[in-house]
């Protein structure tokens, strides 16, 4: 049985991710940053018939945490298949580039940013473990130089620099890490699950979860010929749905 973890798992997408995951057999652990919470999750989905997926204690903004969920994955499985970095903050509002603190943006970037790194880095020797492991960033299309550049792009206006920036870094890591992974069955990519209707954003996106994490699953549990180094978003419509970075 192939195995997942999922940061930021206890609710929205990432929940909805770990149930789609777990209903094609795959065992997923529920990283959540309250251990407490995830198992309450977690009871209810196994009350649901969702009996492959298990909560774990992970803070990605926590050194000390991040070893500690790496530690009882190897003791447990002794590899990691799938790794989807869905932990994600918004950061304090307003995020006007001239006025929000650095104190802030560094407080976004931790999560967003290093917490993505740090993970990812502990996992590594886990995931090249796996016949074919993948590699997941769940990032926004509010990460694209490109888009933010074109005044007719839907959402030219929101210019949140916490945010934006957080998620053009991650684009840029997702890119190097791929580059770097290359000559292994590793697939790297950074997904945009489009403007989802969470309590991340008081419920104002357009789109489902289901939907969301439906496009998480479809470009992260790839065949080996997968791409990789690639950005998906779930708001372009094309059929090859890369976004502009």
């Amino acid at each position: 049985m192939k195995t997942a973890l999922i940061t930021g798992a206890n609710r929205s997408i990432g929940l909805e991710t770990a149930k789609q995951l777990s209903k094609k057999g795959i065992f997923v652990y529920l990283g959540t940053r309250d251990l407490q919470k995830g198992e309450e999750v977690v009871k209810d989905l196994s009350q649901n018939g969702f009996s492959n997926i298990k909560a774990i204690q992970i803070d990605v903004t926590s050194e000390e945490s991040v070893l500690a969920a790496r530690n009882l994955v190897e003791k447990e499985q002794g590899k990691l298949d799938i790794l989807i970095n869905n932990a994600g903050v918004l950061g304090d509002v307003p995020q006007d580039s001239s006025t929000t603190s650095v104190e802030n943006i560094q407080k976004t970037f931790d999560t967003n940013f290093f917490g993505v790194i740090r993970v990812t880095q502990a996992f590594l020797d886990l995931l090249k473990k796996s016949d074919s492991p993948r590699i997941s960033n769940i990032t926004s299309g509010l990460g694209s130089l490109a888009l933010h550049s074109d005044p007719t792009w839907k959402y030219y206006a929101i210019k949140a620099v916490s945010y934006v920036s957080s998620k053009t870094a991650l684009n840029a890591f997702t890119v190097t890490l791929a580059y770097e992974l290359k000559d292994l069955p590793f697939t790297v990519n950074a997904i945009d699950p489009g403007y989802t209707a969470t309590d991340f954003n008081h419920f104002s996106g357009p789109g489902s979860v289901e939907s969301a994490a439906s496009f998480i699953v479809k470009h992260t549990y790839v065949d080996q010929n997968g791409p990789t180094g690639k950005f998906f978003s779930n708001d372009i419509e094309d059929e090859s749905e890369q976004s502009p970075w």
